[in-house]
């Protein structure tokens, strides 16, 4: 060919010439030919069949460019920027010319592929110019494997690639393979790490080869600079592979896993993982470098963790694997004994635990719920030695993450103390140690101090220390272990507040105290100077005498500011500790100084000591003659009158505040009110430590807790001196000028004060002192802050919303609905408080702006505090209810309250008569309406209200039938429906239970429904106003109407709009609302259940309703197994009765209503059953008014009971008398005898031989619901007696060939056994039936079931709906409480049951006869994917057995 004499004729080419290449000479030709589609496609199968007659692959590459190879490389082929490229041949002509070369070769083609495309990876990876320990491409590294894979794909795309093959030869050369190479391989799906991971043979070097690789990247990955693009591409590998190990290696249903997939893969993946962390947690305990390469790896893998990279599986692996991850921090390297635990545990605490690992932690903590923690915490310490420094750093992390650690961590180690004595067991008594000494660590608001903790523990008659001789021993045996290694600390503690012993018993005491003074001498400590307020979290182990006495007199001054009172820890030092009080502790607080002239805290408490005759004489004598002494020395140059505004960071802002105060009285100097405003903004940055960059106008996000509200301590000091300064401003501008006419010096402060980031800290520090010190402050306090929350409202637009909480979830707030929120009327004072603020906020609102309209008082008043301004005023005073009289319009209503103190009465009755307040409420959202009425009078806990009990129903009365009930309903009122009032209030107490504020309050006060308080009042008048609805002149007569009663209405509205479904959260959420619907029903009138029938004729009292909510919803609400309470039977039965008595004929009346109940609601007859020695006496006694018995159908329960009673009767005659009817109301009698027997009373199957069958049948379904009850709730029923009771019935019914199996198959739409039963148990438990068969299973009669028609088809049916109640994860509430007690009661846990179903029917199916078959066609349609080897088994056994029905039916696979 010419182009193969192209090198020789290259020799003669002039210097300017260049040879052409193939593609250049076919161009020139197709130029000259004239285009024919034709024709092109000729020159393409001629191409074809020259390249498939050219035998030599190497020479054909070598003609179309390049110099020979010796063998095939597809490297040059996807270099594309390389001079030899082969950028002319296609995906197409590669798989022609691989396919040609195997088959010269004799190899098959996928296998040669796949050499040929391992070997390129290999030359593509050893082409870097990374280090050889790198794990990464480069840029051209990475193109060219891009163009690789392309062609990879393509081979795939025609079966031309072998994934095994590849994967085996990856492995021949591993030490060269980069792990950014298999990501991409992965990622293209051109083999799986999965695949690649199951292909090698040797498991441990595949876990060392992944963690060497992945440790590398973890290295290399934090060298990188976090925007170049290397840093992406390391993120991404990272990330995707450990979300990958995670999911496989933690897949907690196995379900969800393929037939196929390998078993090796996760062995592998927990490996790895495990690896990761160990290394991790070594560089750690190592104490590296921070820039070595093992604290970088550490680093990395740590951020990995504590990211959201595992948070984007969607399955529960994460939890899974975050568990195991704690399980492996706490058990790694165990090598610290418990008295090195003892002695290091003060350098555990949070703030000196590392951050990589607090910061895990907190991951942590995010999946794993506060008490799920302590629970695995406690399981690990259990059954493993344990690391404690890892374990008691996490308990750190975990009371100062959770504000509800410390009542867990509480509750937690009040067990294991009682543990401890009741077994005397050290092991438990030194975790309880342990763990109190690390919360107390912690400080004391967050933990009780470790000194409080001992000595509530042993320091009173009620310890569990002081129970027995024993008791005591083993707990100064414990004690005295203890002493070689305690921190000086504990031991003081120990002595200063020993515990409480008999004095028969004191020299146990004695003795430890000597042993503890002895070590204390050892290590030279006097007990003598141990400090009032001792803070073991300290560095050191015991303070200087002198430097812990300045801090006991700040702590204690401190205390008497806040309570006025000298502190019972000084009081208690002063008489048990005098030579640290009169040698340390007086010396340090009567330290000379210049007094100044207003008594300050701390004078203020030398006085109080002083009159409490705590200081002697002599030593305040010469206190006050060294402080005229210091008062007589001449200032020096420069020095303020008051030193303290001079010194310190806070000195100048003081300064600044002090000027503005002075400008404020001096009307001469109001035009330098703006400057003095300026210069406190610039100081206020100084005093926050803000540098000039970072004290711009942005306004930080504001998020606080509400109940607990925590400020650093720089931070209160600057907005306590804020709003010091504010309130002294408002009180000497007032002093001059109303508050229309001071100018705008308030909003100039609010904007300067708030501009610097300090909204979040202003108003934590509001929510303090409004919400839980309110009615402590006094009047000036009262009346400035009100007016700071006027300006910081209408200065809210221009701040972000306040997200507060707990209790409520995170939300969004304005700023005016902020300051409402705070405001609670629950108690007298807080009561008291919300008036005053609210006649402060709105008289200063009203004064401040008197000709602005409404919407400037929307933006500075919330309609909230408003509402609660009216609440308040017409509840305390009962004028306020009279028809209105009109103030005087033109007279502010600010005057009354200044000067303080003010008539807080009369200042909020002249504020309510004021024309321009009456005017605001005519706006409709200012009105309060009869919700928002209910709403806060929920909140009134009685126990502690300012109305007595007479005065607080007077104005309940009043407010419902005066005011809101005659009111229109465009105005928020009732229009003057009494139904509607009902409808209200019944909607506004349910939503008042979901809501915060019901969990605010106590539960000694109140009424406590559905897990909130509320006041047990408003139930009250719901009584009355329903028994006036029924006896009032509008009352229905006969039958309901058509709408049904009002109260049923509002259920099923309520219930419609709630989400439906078998998941946790769904149905937590509706039976919490039914648990409030029973309450309500309980406090109601019966006959709201029963309405009585029209006196003419004989017809049943209507429990249609009532019915309808027991089939429907109180149902499933009976968590034991099916039954309704005794208070809901009883209460029903009195409405009954009630309404029968009513009836022309009451027997009649009573007969028919329980005959309608046996069809139409059996579970109340069962229910009643069971309570049935309780409910019978009351029955008769409200029957006596009726001459004659009982009425028949009642007497039929009582029959029943009697049934019961003697079949389980030992001296009763065999064979039992026949059981009366109907049978399934023995059945539910004789069941609920056996559960109230013991063990003595066992059934006798003589007995039940001699009884019918369909009473066996019954009884062996309420067995059924037993067997279930004791899955879900193995605390409540014995699961050993439930499995037994079954098996004894079960095995009765198989004696007799009575047929069991339609139990399991049970539909609505049975007109026998199904419409009863169904409606006598929960759906969940009917749901579970299959795990109560299959716990069965040991009992079934050998072959003899096997044998019957229809066994295969419900053991197939029930099979298939275990699995999926398994997949749906709806057995898992019965694996996580029945592993609790599995050692005690024995049962399976799902997936062992599972198991052994599945294990049984395959041994079942060649044993099962050929009718057997004939149903299964439509279930394995619909089911039999879930267990494709059963379906095959059963696929098998068909064809073996030829059927001429059977082989007609095309839906049976």
């Amino acid at each position: 060919m010419s182009v193969s004499r192209a090198p020789g004729a290259a020799t003669h080419q002039r210097p300017g010439d260049r040879r052409r290449t193939l593609p250049e000479l076919l161009a020139g030709r197709a130029r000259k030919m004239k285009l024919d589609p034709e024709r092109e496609q000729k020159l393409r199968d001629s191409a074809v069949r020259l390249l498939r007659r050219q035998l030599n692959l190497s020479h054909l590459l070598l003609e179309v460019e390049g110099p020979p190879h010796k063998k095939l490389s597809l490297s040059q082929l996807i270099d594309r920027d390389s001079p030899k490229a082969h950028t002319g041949l296609s995906s197409s002509l590669i798989g022609s010319a691989l396919r040609d070369q195997a088959s010269q070769l004799g190899v098959p083609v996928a296998v040669l592929s796949s050499q040929v495309v391992a070997s390129s990876i290999v030359q593509i990876c050893e082409a870097g110019t990374e280090p050889s320990h790198g794990v990464l491409l480069d840029l051209e590294q990475r193109k060219k494997l891009s163009s690789l894979l392309e062609i990879t794909q393509y081979l795939l795309a025609h079966s031309m690639f072998s994934r095994l093959s590849f994967c085996q030869e990856m492995w021949k050369v591993q030490n060269s393979l980069l792990l950014e190479a298999v990501w991409h391989l992965h990622k293209q799906n051109v083999v799986s790490l999965p695949e690649l991971l199951e292909s090698h043979a040797d498991m441990q070097a595949v876990v060392a080869w992944l963690f060497r690789n992945l440790h590398g990247l973890c290295e290399q990955s934090e060298q990188m600079d976090t925007s170049c693009p290397q840093a992406d591409i390391a993120r991404a590998v990272l990330s995707d592979f450990v979300q990958l190990l995670v999911l496989k290696g933690f897949q907690t249903n196995s379900g969800l896993r393929g037939e196929a997939e390998p078993e090796r893969t996760p062995q592998v993946a927990v490996a790895v993982l495990q690896r990761m962390l160990a290394s991790a947690l070594e560089a750690l305990a190592a104490g590296v470098q921070e820039e070595s390469s093992a604290h970088r790896a550490a680093r990395c893998w740590f951020s990995v963790l504590s990211g959201h990279t595992c948070s984007m599986i969607s399955t529960d692996s994460p939890k899974s694997f975050f568990r195991h991850t704690l399980t492996q921090i706490f058990t790694h390297k165990p090598v610290l004994k418990v008295s090195d635990a003892i002695q290091m545990q003060r350098e555990w605490s949070f703030a000196r635990t590392h951050p990589l690992l607090t910061s895990l932690y907190r991951r942590l903590f995010v999946v794993v719920s506060p008490e799920e923690l302590v629970g695995h915490v406690q399981e690990v310490l259990e059954t493993h030695e344990v690391n404690w420094q890892h374990v008691l750093s996490c308990v750190s992390a975990l009371v100062i993450c959770f504000p509800e650690a410390r009542q867990l961590v509480t509750d937690w180690v009040a067990r294991w103390l009682a543990r401890a004595f009741e077994n005397f067991d050290l092991d438990s008594m030194v975790t309880v140690f342990l763990l109190v000494r690390q919360a107390a660590l912690e400080g004391p608001s967050l933990f009780l101090s470790y000194a409080d903790w001992f000595q509530a523990s042993f320091g009173s008659a009620r310890g569990l220390h002081g129970c027995s001789k024993k008791a005591l021993v083993f707990l100064f045996k414990f004690l005295s272990d203890l002493v070689p290694f305690e921190a000086p600390h504990y031991l003081q503690v120990h002595i200063l507040h020993p515990p409480l012993v008999p004095s028969k018993y004191r020299f146990l005491l004695t003795d430890y105290v000597s042993l503890a003074r002895t070590r204390l001498a050892d290590l030279k400590v006097s007990i003598e100077n141990m400090g009032l307020y001792e803070d073991l979290s300290s560095p050191g182990d015991i303070a200087e005498p002198h430097s812990q006495a300045s801090q006991d007199v700040e702590k204690a001054i401190a205390v008497f500011e806040h309570t006025g009172r000298i502190p019972a820890a000084v009081m208690e030092a002063s008489i048990f500790r005098r030579p640290y009080y009169v040698s340390h502790f007086l010396p340090a607080l009567l330290t000379p100084r210049m007094l100044p002239r207003v008594p300050d805290g701390r004078a203020a408490f030398v006085e109080a000591l002083k009159r409490a005759d705590k200081i002697p004489p002599s030593l305040y004598a010469t206190y006050r003659q060294a402080c005229s002494a210091a008062e007589e020395k001449p200032a020096g140059p420069g020095m303020k009158a008051d030193p303290s505004c001079a010194e310190g960071p806070l000195g100048p802002l003081t300064a600044a505040l002090q000027e503005l105060r002075a400008a404020m009285t001096d009307p001469a100097q109001y035009d330098a009110i703006s400057a003095r405003v300026a210069v406190i903004s610039q100081r206020l940055s100084s005093a926050l430590g803000l540098s000039e960059d970072d004290s711009s106008s942005e306004v930080a996000k504001v998020q606080l807790s509400v109940l607990v509200p925590k400020l650093e301590q720089r931070e209160q000091k600057v907005v306590d001196l804020l709003l010091t300064s504010f309130c002294q401003n408002l009180m000497a501008a007032s002093s001059f000028a109303p508050p229309d006419r001071q100018g705008s010096w308030a909003a100039r402060f609010v904007t300067a004060t708030c501009g610097h980031r300090l909204l979040p800290a202003v108003l934590t520090r509001l929510c303090q002192l409004l919400h839980h010190q309110g009615p402590s402050l006094s009047a000036s306090h009262v009346l400035g802050l009100a007016a700071l929350a006027v300006h910081l409202s209408k200065a809210g637009p221009a701040f972000s919303d306040v997200h507060v909480s707990p209790p409520a979830p995170a939300r969004g707030l304005s700023i005016p609905d902020f300051f409402s929120s705070l405001l609670t009327c629950g108690t007298k004072e807080s009561t008291l408080f919300c008036l005053r603020f609210c006649t402060a906020a709105i008289s200063y609102s009203l004064c401040k702006f008197p000709s602005q309209s409404h919407d400037t008082w929307y933006s500075c008043l919330s309609p909230g505090l408003i509402k609660k301004f009216q609440f308040t005023v017409l509840r305390l005073f009962s004028e306020a209810r009279d028809p209105l009289s009109w103030g005087d319009a033109a007279s502010p209503p600010w005057r009354s309250l200044y000067p303080p103190p003010a008539d807080w009465q009369q200042a909020a009755l002249r504020l309510w008569r004021h024309r321009t307040f009456q005017e605001l409420l005519k706006e409709k959202g200012f009105h309060l309406t009869y919700r928002d009425w209910l709403q806060l009078e929920l909140e009134i806990r009685p126990d502690m209200d300012s109305l007595s009990d007479m005065d607080r129903r007077h104005f309940h009365h009043w407010a419902i039938h005066e005011r809101f009930l005659p009111e229109p309903s465009a105005a928020g009122g009732c229009d003057g429906d009494l139904e509607t009032a009902c409808t209200v209030l019944v909607d506004t107490l349910l939503d008042f239970c979901h809501s915060s504020q019901s969990r605010e309050h106590s539960e000694d006060s109140g009424l406590v429904l559905g897990g909130c308080t509320w006041n047990r009042d408003v139930l009250s008048r719901l009584q009355e106003m329903v028994v006036d609805l029924e006896q009032g002149p509008a009352a229905p007569h006969g039958p309901s109407p058509a709408g049904g009663h009002f109260l049923f209405r509002i259920f099923r509205r309520r219930l419609q709009a709630l989400a439906s479904g078998w998941d946790v959260a769904s149905r937590l959420q509706r039976q919490r609302e039914l648990l409030m619907y029973r309450r309500i029903l309980l406090g109601l009138p019966p006959s709201v259940l029963v309405s009585s029938p029209r006196a003419e004729q004989p017809a049943a009292p209507n429990c249609d309703e009532f019915f309808h909510l027991v089939n429907s919803e109180l149902r499933n609400l009976c968590l034991h197994g099916g039954t309704l309470t005794h208070a809901v039977i009883v209460h029903f039965f009195r409405g009954l009765l009630n309404a029968c008595l009513r009836c022309r004929d009451p027997s009649l009346a009573a007969n028919l209503a329980l005959t309608l109940c046996q069809t139409e609601c059996p579970l109340v007859l069962t229910s009643a059953l069971l309570w049935w020695p309780r409910l019978e006496r009351e029955l008769r006694c409200r029957w006596r008014c009726v001459p004659g018995p009982l009425p028949r159908e009642l007497q039929r329960l009582h029959e029943a009971q009697r049934f019961a009673q003697s079949f389980l009767s030992p001296d009763a005659a065999s064979p039992a008398s026949p059981a009366p009817r109907p049978a399934w109301v023995s059945a539910a009698a004789l069941y609920f005898a056996i559960q109230r027997a013991g063990e003595a009373n066992r059934i006798g199957l003589e007995k039940l031989v001699c009884q019918g069958e369909e009473l066996l049948v019954f009884l062996f379904f309420f067995s059924l619901m037993g067997l279930v009850s004791s899955h879900l709730t193995p605390h409540a029923v014995d699961f050993l007696k439930a499995v037994g009771v079954c098996a004894e019935i079960l095995g009765c019914l198989q004696e007799r060939n009575v047929p069991w199996l339609q139990l399991f198959q049970l539909t609505k739409t049975d007109a026998g056994l199904g419409r009863v039963l169904l409606r006598l148990a929960p759906d969940q438990h009917v749901r579970m039936l299959p795990l109560a068969f299959y716990s069965l299973l040991p009992y079934f009669d050998g072959d003899a079931p096997v044998r019957e028609d229809t066994f295969l088809y419900v053991a197939v049916d029930m099979y298939l709906k275990l699995l999926a109640l398994f997949v749906a994860g709806e057995t898992s509430a019965a694996s996580t409480l029945a592993a609790r007690s599995q050692e005690l009661q024995g049962q399976d846990d799902p997936v062992g049951l599972v198991t052994k179903a599945r294990l049984f029917l395959l041994q079942s199916i060649p044993r099962c006869p050929r009718r057997s078959f004939s149903n299964m066609a439509e279930l394995l349609a619909t089911h039999g994917d879930c267990d494709p080897e059963l379906k095959a088994a059963l696929l098998s056994r068909w064809q073996a057995t030829p059927d001429t029905g059977l082989s007609q039916e095309p839906r049976l696979f």
